[in-house]
Order: structure tokens, then sequence, then C-alpha cells
């Protein structure tokens, strides 16, 4: 009896090996840099009320109209959302729960969010994001600081060029003027534009600034620019944050078409953007977005805050090399009594804290330095029948570098010394690649 085999549904994504061993890197640097500015973990529901998503995000966008997986709860009759992004959500929770009783908070998140368009490089319908919230901070310090954050972070991953784009929205009743006046010379030139922003005329103008389409960008090279309706409080905003940006060398682009895809941002936005994954060339947004808690139901509250494409900066990292070792150590043996010793030599060194592969069934020494080298570990222990007799293993590095360097080609070890001599060995490439 044949049957269809089933695969993934378009637009999601298996993350394999070794391509999971890339990720857990992204993951625990991306969690030591948030932890070190003093953001703590939050965690929400993937699937919120769609009025989380059509007052949070704004009705008249691309993603509430067009990308949204809303369905119908078959036991309620609730209309149910899977979170196209998570903003919204940790606002929600941050409301139910008074997460602010005490006062501000930093929040960080990880997980998987979906959006119905069409699948490309870098981007599917289900994708992931890890980002961060600042809820109850005001001014642009805080904004900064998040910029500044994901500057360590770029670093840390080896990221290579990645650039940094700036621009204010600034505030309701400023861009209202500006909106009226966006209006009427859209209105004066609708035969200019493309079909999906005549139908954004009237109901979401600011959005039509974000087309893609070149006799659109071409037409609102003459439109009326948000930056000459700000006030004096707006702009000494905008100017606060790239004094500070200067001030530690962070380099960055003016970009007055810059207006992210929701509705909820105010003041600063600002993306991290590359030239070397083709048209999704951005890997970050944020900026702030005082007015979502009362769009939510809340008090009035500033906040700020950032998401990163996970995909996306995955993909850097495999352009700038990044490793996929599965281990520290691959672990050898001759089978019978070696492998014995070497099973309880490995348990020794786990319990130091490396990771340790213990080659599996019995082979060759040539195969299974092979599978060793193939493995990505640093270090093969081998555990053959003379190692077995003298009570000591034989320590080959893998790798050339500075391990590699500070330990030798090879050493043969007492078992009782082995996890602390590769522990120090190990630790010098961690000294070696700090920031």
């Amino acid at each position: 009896m044949s049957t269809t085999r089933i695969n993934a549904v378009r637009g999601m994504n298996d993350v394999l090996p070794p391509s999971s061993a890339v990720l857990e890197r992204f993951q625990d640097r991306a969690v030591a840099a948030l932890r070190s500015y003093g953001y703590r973990q939050v965690r929400t529901p993937v699937v919120e009320s769609t009025a989380v998503f059509r007052r949070g995000i704004g009705a008249v966008t691309d993603i509430v109209e067009k990308e949204m997986y809303t369905f119908t709860d078959a036991l309620n009759g609730d209309s149910l959302t899977l979170r196209p992004e998570n903003t919204a959500g940790v606002v929600r929770a941050a409301i139910e729960h008074s997460l602010l009783h005490d006062g501000p908070c930093r929040l960080w998140y990880y997980g998987p969010m979906f959006r119905h368009e069409r699948p490309q490089r870098g981007r599917y319908r289900e994708f992931f994001q890890t980002g961060a919230e600042a809820l109850g901070f005001a001014g642009p310090e805080v904004e900064v600081e998040q910029m500044l954050l994901l500057h360590r972070l770029w670093r840390t991953l080896e990221l290579g060029p990645v650039g940094l784009q700036l621009n204010t929205l600034g505030q309701a009743a400023e861009r209202l003027r500006h909106r009226q006046d966006l209006i009427a010379f859209l209105q004066e030139n609708r035969a200019e534009l493309d079909a999906d922003a005549q139908r954004r005329v009237e109901s979401n103008p600011l959005r039509i600034l974000d087309s893609k389409h070149a006799a659109t960008q071409a037409c609102l090279q003459r439109a009326p620019r948000l930056m000459d309706y700000l006030g004096e409080a707006s702009l000494a905003h905008f100017e606060r944050v790239q004094h500070l940006l200067h001030q530690e060398g962070i380099a960055f682009t003016i970009n007055p078409r810059l207006v992210r895809g929701m509705d909820y941002y105010n003041l600063t936005v600002f993306e991290w953007v590359t030239d070397r994954l083709g048209a999704q060339g951005t890997i970050c947004g944020g900026g702030r977005y005082d007015g979502l808690f009362e769009l939510l139901g809340g008090k009035p509250t500033p906040a700020c805050g950032f998401s990163i494409g996970v995909e996306r900066v995955l993909e850097l990292m495999g352009d700038a090399g990044a490793d996929g070792a599965a281990g520290d150590v691959y672990v050898l043996h001759q089978g019978g009594a070696t492998y014995d010793l070497a099973l309880g030599a490995a348990e020794r060194l786990r319990d130091a804290g490396l990771d340790v592969i213990l080659h599996a069934g019995e082979a060759s020494f040539k195969s299974q330095m092979k599978k060793a080298d193939a493995s990505g570990a640093e270090f093969a222990v081998i555990i053959g029948g003379d190692e077995l007799a003298a009570g000591v293993a034989t320590v080959k590095a893998l790798r050339a570098g500075a391990v590699a360097a500070a330990f030798g080609e090879q050493q043969r070890l007492p078992l009782g010394v082995l996890p602390g001599r590769l522990v120090d060995a190990l630790s010098v490439d961690d000294a070696d690649g700090a920031i």
C-alpha cells in the first residue's frame, strides 16, 4: 500500500543540523547581550485575540489587511490570530498583569511569528524573532541604549558590515498636520501612484512613503516632508539620539522614508540593514511607541523596543563563517573494556562542563577520526588498548588556532587530570573571543 509523502506547509521552515548549531550560538549570544543590559524574559501566547493586533498594529496595514492568520474559535466564536509580531502581545500582558506597578521594566522574548507572505530568501510564513521592550521609559536615552545593545550583539556575532538607519515620526498632532498636506499632495498626483498607494491615499498615506514602487517613489520626492512639521520638542528628542550615538562612535544615516510597518510608532524609529541579503535587507527594526498602551486599554505609558529577524541574522552568520561545532570533545575507543573506560571519561568531561560526543558502536580509529574531525570538536580523546593499560588518554587537537597553539598538537594525559586540562585549554579560546 503506497501513501503520499507529506511535506512541510509552504513557508514553514525546518531548522536542521548543522544550521541548528548556528541558531544555538545566536540564541546564547543574544540572551547574554540582553541580560547584560538588564532585560528579563517574558513569554506570551502564540494565539491572541484578533483585536490585539487590529487595535495595536493598525487596521489599515499590510499585516492586518493581508498577512494575518486569523480564524474563528469553533467553541465560542471568538476571532483569534496567530501572532504576526510580539510587541502588541507584550503590552497586552503588561497591562493585564500590572507589570509596571513597581516601576518601569525591561523585557525580552524569543519565539515564532506568522505572516501569510510570499516565501523568499530570509522570509518565511513562520519566522522567529528575538526582541526587547523597555516599558515605562521616557526620553531618548533608552532608545540609544537599545541601539548600543544591538551594535554590541552584531560584534559578538561577527556579522560584518551592518548599517543603522534612523528617522523620527514626531508626535500625533505633528503627524496629523503633515498627513493633511500629504493627502492633498497625493490626491493632486494620484495618477503617478501605483494601485496600492492609490488605495491608501486617504486611509493610511504615511505607509505610502515606504512604497518600493519606482514611479511612486519618484513622485514622493516632491511630497511634503514630515521633518518640516516637527515641533521643538520632537526635534530636540531626535537631536539627543544623534548626539549620544555620535558620542559612542555609532555610525548611522537618516532615512526620511523610514516609517516601519505598524501604526503604533512615534518619535524615533530605526532599522539595521545589510546589502548582503538581496531585497530582504532589514535584519532588525524598532522604535518608540508611546501610544500603544492606550490603544490596548491601558494608561498612557512611554515605551520603545525592537525585534530581530532571526532567519536573516543566521544567513549573515553563515556568510561570516560561523562554525557549527557539535561539541568540545569527541571520544574514540576500540569497544569492549576501552568503551567502558571511554564512557566514564566522557561523563567526567561533561561533569566539568564540556560538550562531549562519545563514538557509538565500533569502527577503526581512522574512521572515528574522520567523524571526530567532521563533528567540529576541538579535541579528540583517544582510548585504545595502550591507554587502557596505562590509565591515560591520548588527546589530539583537531583545529588550528589559539587552543591548539596553547595545548600542543598531541598529549597523553592521566584520566584524573584530563577534564581540568581540557577546560583550561578551551578557556584560551573563550578569552581570545571576548569583547
